[in-house]
């Protein structure tokens, strides 16, 4: 017998050769594999076979051959081996982890995995009922020396990932596994740390004594004895971890100084701090709080290290350390188990205060959130610890949001991290963005700390900038060829100018929150100073300018201390809406100067909604100056005149008269009502080929002039639409009801008298609606450029003057058939993005839903079906037919377009369901749709067919989105609600469930039975949707990576929990279990 199994192998010696060595050809691999394969599953020499090639004195490569020979055996032979075999394939792999290996240093990491791995997959069939003594084997095995101890370490690993963490094991072994670890985790954790402090004594002696071998041998233990305390601190009871005082996390703090162990070690505390559960459990943590933890803790945030991967690694543990530390300090402190700020609080906070001020962007971003939690703490947030680590953190946040560190960059420290961190600028950028607004965050909750400091921070930084001149810096400038000496986006003074900008107005936005309740006088005579120093500087750099303008909006509540001083700030604004960097106004403006433009715009348009009050007494004032501005043609664009507009209709909401808003809003909009109602236009919006060659869409430009006229044309039917959209968006009636009765905004009120107003703006509007319509329907058919924007406008007013006009609008005649006739016209051209008149339905009142509502819904809801069904089916077929050549290019473009598609369906779930926009899953979204629409006919006659084609796609759903828990749930849920309410009427749902692969049909008649006599009661709700989920399990499909994947069979073993009464109920026992054998 020996003489074929030493030649069989040989022969797998030469296959795993052939397939391991690079030269071989792609057919003698192919057929090595084919070799090897049907070996392990129909020889019988495979134990003898693997064991042969398992010994030490074959290569790496073989010997993993044979313990993966070893794996195949007991995962899929198992259950077929006499009780004997099983017997001595256990003894030789025991053999084999005694003296198996090479010692620890030598034998390489996937032989011992593969090790590992075989008596894993034993213990995960015999033990504890076949193989009790399992762990004092295991215990046994470690005083054998260093590679035994390791591998033990690793078989403990696996063990308590395959259980708990994969869970890739039948549900009552699992049980029992877990239950038996559970019973003896209190001597399993006395082992580990027993191995731990044992070998990293060991390590430090042997380091002292410089016998670097035997050092790293002991070194190599405690890594692997880290790593499996790892696995079971992640989900053991809270109370072996904080037992003996915490003794576990005291010893993980001490390895923080060891720089080989470090890393493990933060690993193994954070996983422990993370740990969520009682807070009366989680009380013992603040043990690390105490004076020689904190030390280890804040010595090893705050010793250097450059860019060295484990030891940047380490760092970004520790980091997570601290930060989870101060979650449970936010949990702990002012709860209900009279936990005290702890005395060592200052040293935490310096630690977290090293990663908030470390050059790495990864680890500023980290310790935002805690801040944020530290200063939001009710307790803690009045601590004078915390008070004064507000104050510092304040002023780190003043290089910290300087946008620095690209790793394209050489200009600063964090540029070598953010390379190591980051694939490109543009994910640094990404990052850097999500970082300032967590820090902005942060700022706002520390200046509720210290209003005043912050305030004085804030208005230090302002006063430098201002002082400080102006660095261009090296880059090359978008504007060089117009003016030199000015700053790109890059420039140090620019990105200066804009971190203090952003930092300003989260410091300012929260103090002035804190001043509303009690006004200090000598804040506001400071914030007047800085307010006055800032409207005097002057620049010419389009770019600071603009971070003038947000300064100026940010300081702008305390000019309502002193009223004179607002002419000042609007003749600083007002300037930089007609900016130019050259005195010639037909130069191409640069993108600089646009946006300063826009950021004027912007900047008046917010200063007018949010203190219109306060604005009124100037608005004659502005709307001379408006006027002169209008003027002249070539001095604001179309798009600037609307802001200015809208500027003036926020001020006249504060008339509170009706008539006098009325006659303003008319006398404003009179030169855009006579263009938009002239018969020029008019021909030309009811004449699809006219308005084409109006708009100079039918033909090849070449001509300047042409060009130019074209130009003015498109540019007068924009400033129409988007005027028109202005007013519907700005103009409304007073807030309060009184003043709103009183100035004659209120019509009637309703049937329970609430109050129906009128808006100043629906009179002159309602003329200017048909041409609207009429502008729709032409421009459905070319979606580009200038269309594309415009019919965004005209969508816009259509969703805005529902809640703006109210009844005003709704009341229109004919108003359904208008709209079915322009923005339901070509609905293929439309961006399904427009398909989403929520404002429309939402502001409805009920009165309207027969006369407006139902007529538009019906074509709607046929449309969205048909479009979203034929996205569906070419986004299926375009799977199915790709293949390995598919060019890149084609592939990103059908990610894209699925995800576009899935964005679309969710809309249109939330517009069938009037469900909020938050929804994130449109298949749960579905579900409940589908329920809610069916419960109003189950009382009606409806056809089988329709009973079938409705369960028989939910069921199809379960196969396709099954295999995802969330979507699971939800079906299943839809599912059983539907044979519920239709099995009693409908047999053709039992004929379905009877098709369900794998059903257990004795128990589907009991459940039948139930069902239709309705005898479960509430409290067995729960038992019945478990009961339902296993009748169905057979129609849920597996994900494709699980499709071909060979099954493991793992006999059930005797349960050791005392065995239940037996029952009638067939649904309760459904699982088999096979008889196993004895060891």
């Amino acid at each position: 017998m020996a003489e074929p199994i030493r030649a069989l192998c040989d022969e797998l010696i030469k296959a795993v050769n052939v397939m391991m060595e690079a030269e071989s050809s792609q057919t003698y691999r192919l057929e090595a594999l084919k070799f090897i394969e049907e070996f392990k599953e129909k020889s019988p020499f495979c134990v003898e076979c693997g064991l042969q090639l398992a010994e030490k004195s074959q290569t790496a490569v073989v010997r993993h051959f044979g313990l993966q020979i070893l794996e195949h055996v007991v995962k899929f032979k198992w259950n077929d081996m006499a009780p004997q075999e099983k017997l001595q394939l256990k003894n030789c792999t025991m053999g084999l982890l005694s003296d198996g290996t090479h010692p620890i240093l030598q034998e390489e990491c996937h032989v011992k995995d593969a090790l590992s791995r075989i008596v894993v997959e034993m213990i995960k069939r015999e033990w504890p009922q076949h193989w009790p003594d399992m762990l004092k084997e295991m215990e046994a095995l470690t005083a054998m020396g260093d590679a035994q101890t390791e591998l033990v370490m690793l078989v403990l690993l696996r063990l308590a990932e395959d259980v708990i963490t994969f869970q890739t094991l039948p549900t009552q072994r699992r049980r029992d596994i877990q239950h038996t670890l559970t019973q003896n985790m209190d001597s399993i954790f006395t082992f580990l740390l027993g191995i731990l402090q044992l070998h990293v004594n060991e390590y430090k002696k042997m380091r002292k004594v410089d016998s670097e071998n035997r050092a790293k041998a002991h070194w190599r233990v405690g890594v692997a004895t880290l790593n499996t305390l790892a696995g079971y601190i992640d989900w053991v009871a809270l109370v072996h971890i904080t037992n003996d005082n915490c003794h576990l996390l005291e010893i993980l703090c001490l390895l923080l100084s060891e720089p080989e162990l470090q890393l493990e070690a933060a690993e193994c505390l954070l996983i422990a701090i993370s740990r969520k559960g009682k807070l009366e459990e989680r009380k013992p943590f603040m043990v690390l709080f105490d004076e020689v933890a904190m030390n280890y803790i804040l010595s090893a945030a705050q010793s250097s290290g450059g860019i060295v991967e484990r030891r940047y690694t380490f760092l970004k543990r520790l980091c997570q350390v601290l930060c989870a530390l101060g979650s449970q300090i936010c949990s702990l402190v002012g709860s209900d188990f009279e936990v005290q700020v702890p005395l060592n609080l200052d040293k935490y906070m310096e630690a977290l205060f090293a990663f908030t001020t470390h050059p790495s962007q990864l680890l500023r971003s980290s310790t935002q959130m805690t801040w944020g939690n530290l200063f939001r703490h009710e307790i803690l947030s009045k601590d004078p610890v915390v008070g004064q680590m507000a104050i510092k953190y304040l002023r780190a946040a003043r290089i910290s949001l300087v946008k620095t560190g690209f790793p394209s960059k050489n200009d600063c420290p964090g540029c070598e991290f953010s390379r190591v961190d980051f694939d490109s600028d543009e994910d640094f950028n990404c990052s850097f963005n999500s970082f300032r607004a967590q820090q902005g965050e942060a700022v706002r909750l520390a200046c509720k700390i210290v209003p005043f400091e912050a305030f004085q921070i804030a208005r230090e930084w302002v006063q430098y900038q201002i002082c400080t001149p102006i660095d261009t810096g090296n880059t090359t400038c978008e504007y060089s060829k117009t003016e030199k000496g000015l700053c790109s986006a890059l420039s140090l003074t620019a990105v200066q100018w804009d971190a203090m900008t952003f930092f300003t107005e989260s410091v300012l936005g929260q103090l002035f929150k804190i001043l509303e309740k009690e006004v200090r006088q000598p804040v506001s005579l400071m914030g007047m100073e800085l307010l006055q120093m800032v409207v005097n500087y002057e620049t010419r750099d389009p770019l600071i300018l603009s971070c003038v303008l947000t300064i100026i909006s940010t300081l702008f509540p305390f000019v309502t201390h002193q009223p004179h001083f607002l002419p000042q700030v609007l003749f600083k604004i007002f300037p930089s809406i007609t900016f130019e960097l050259v005195e010639d106004c037909k130069a191409p403006r640069t993108r600089a100067v646009k946006n300063l433009r826009r950021h004027a715009c912007s900047s008046i348009i917010r200063i007018c909604r949010d203190y219109s009050d306060f604005m009124l007494p100037c608005f004659d004032m502005m709307y001379e100056h408006v006027k002169k501005l209008f003027s002249s043609e070539l001095l604001l664009t179309q798009m600037e005149k609307c802001a200015l507009m809208e500027a003036l209709i926020l001020i006249s909401n504060q008339f509170k008269d009706y008539n006098k808003q009325k006659a303003f809003l008319k006398e404003l909009m009179a030169p855009v009502t006579a263009q938009w109602l002239s018969e020029e236009m008019k021909s030309v919006l009811l004449d699809p080929a006219t308005f084409l060659a109006y708009v100079g869409a039918d033909q090849v430009i070449s001509d300047a002039d042409t060009e130019d006229q074209m130009g003015i044309n498109r540019s007068r039917i924009s400033f129409c639409v988007n005027t028109i959209l202005g007013v519907v968006k700005r103009a409304r009636w007073p807030a309060n009801p009184e003043e709103a009765k009183a100035g004659g905004f209120v019509v009637s009120t309703t049937s329970d008298g609430a109050p129906i107003y009128r808006n100043p703006c629906a009179e002159p509007l309602q003329a200017l609606l048909p041409n609207l319509f009429a502008l729709i329907r032409n421009i459905a058919e070319r979606m580009q450029g200038f269309f594309s924007s415009l019919y965004d406008n005209c969508y816009h007013v259509l969703g805005n003057a529902g809640p703006c006009m109210q009844q005003d609008f709704y009341a229109i005649e004919g108003l359904a058939e208008q709209i079915v006739g322009s923005a339901f016209t070509h609905l293929d051209s439309v961006p399904d993005h427009r398909l989403r008149p929520l404002q429309l339905v939402m502001s409805c009142p009920h009165d309207y839903y027969d006369s407006l509502l139902n007529p538009l819904l019906g074509p709607l809801f046929t449309y969205l079906l048909q479009v979203t069904l034929t996205s569906y089916t070419i986004s299926g077929s375009i799977a199915q037919e790709e293949d390995e050549a598919y060019e890149e290019n084609h592939v990103t473009q059908e990610v894209v377009e699925e995800q576009l598609l899935r964005l679309v369906t969710r809309e249109v779930m939330d517009l069938l369901s009037k469900l909020p926009l938050y929804t994130i899953n449109c298949q749960r979204c579905a579900s409940v749709l589908c329920w809610t629409l069916l419960k109003q006919v189950l009382g009606c006659n409806l056809l089988p067919d329709a009973v079938t084609w409705l369960y028989t796609s939910v069921l199809k759903g379960l196969q396709m989105h099954g295999q995802h828990e969330g979507c699971n749930a939800a079906l299943t849920q839809l599912a059983l609600l539907i044979y519920e309410s239709l099995r009693p009427r409908y047999n053709e749902l039992r004929f379905i469930m009877n098709q369900i692969p794998d059903i257990h049909v004795e128990a589907l008649e009991q459940f039948d039975q139930k069902t239709i006599q309705s005898t479960v009661s509430k409290a067995g709700e729960k038992k019945k949707r478990e009961q339902f989920k296993r009748l169905i399990a057979g129609t849920v499909g597996k994900p494709l990576g699980q499709q071909f994947k060979k099954e493991v069979h793992i006999r059930n073993l005797p349960s050791l929990f005392k065995k239940p009464k037996p029952t009638r109920d067939i649904l309760e026992n459904t699982d088999t279990a096979a008889e196993p054998d004895s060891y």
